[in-house]
């Protein structure tokens, strides 16, 4: 018979034979491929519960593996390499280094949550999705993404002065994904961004006025008001730190 899901398998465990013939029965044909066994002894019996101290993942343990998560997945149906009903699979059982073998697209998760609304023991594959993204980076088995990065960055200012200042954030987030102002300015989305505003076709037939007219002052103005003078949440300091502080019990927690 066909082997489902060919693509789980190592491809030195797969023996395929053109022509096969066992105990001088020909079984070629979709009978041609066999798989050697193979023993895990590398798991660890606490994954599990390292995955769900992880905020979305605390119901991992529910899952009775249907499969529905994965048949409704919008990544899926791009990529069956995208596998949530797996990913749980591997880890219930605790099998971290086939787990990481998938490292590289498991954040790939669109949070388009069909995963979470179908299944019926309420696990919330989506949030597990998550947290498995998250425990990757936590452990430094890939580098942490640009949407990581902007929330470190986003949650910092919030914690640290109860309100963000969107020049620092777009700044910092620059720096820490080592992307280039002019570089984007020049070929990247925000060149293309400003030049949809309409206002560089009235600067390349000279109509310097119309242009300068329709440049914005406030917005930039306030913007480097606030880069000078950071803004705060009045009387943030007490309210800061207690929420600094459950920040930190919380991922000592989920540490632990």
């Amino acid at each position: 018979m066909t082997i489902h899901e060919k693509t789980l398998i190592d491809p030195d465990r797969l023996l395929t034979s053109d022509k096969l013939v066992v105990d001088g029965v020909d079984v070629s044909g979709p009978w041609n491929t066999m798989i050697l066994p193979r023993t895990l002894k590398d798991y660890d019996v606490d994954f599990e519960n390292v995955i769900a101290r992880y905020g979305g993942a605390e119901n991992v343990h529910r899952c009775w593996q249907c499969g529905s998560c994965t048949n409704s997945c919008t990544m899926y149906a791009l990529n069956t390499d995208f596998n949530p009903r797996y990913w749980i699979y591997l880890t219930l059982l605790g099998l971290k280094q086939e787990l990481l073998k998938d490292r590289d697209i498991i954040w790939q998760c669109v949070s388009c949550n069909k995963c979470t609304n179908i299944c019926p023991k309420d696990v919330r594959p989506e949030g597990v999705m998550k947290a498995l993204a998250h425990w990757i980076e936590d452990e430094g088995y890939r580098e942490k993404s640009h949407s990581s990065l902007f929330d470190e960055e986003f949650t910092r200012q919030c914690l640290d002065r109860g309100r963000i200042e969107d020049t620092e954030v777009m700044t910092r987030f620059f720096r820490d994904t080592r992307q280039s102002l002019i570089a984007l300015a020049r070929r990247g989305w925000l060149g293309i961004f400003v030049a949809r505003m309409g206002k560089w076709p009235l600067l390349a037939h000279g109509h310097l006025g119309k242009f300068l007219a329709r440049v914005p002052v406030a917005g930039p103005l306030r913007m480097l008001a606030h880069r000078l003078f950071k803004p705060r949440t009045p009387s943030w300091g007490r309210t800061g730190e207690v929420l600094r502080q459950y920040v930190r019990e919380q991922k000592e927690a989920a540490h632990a």
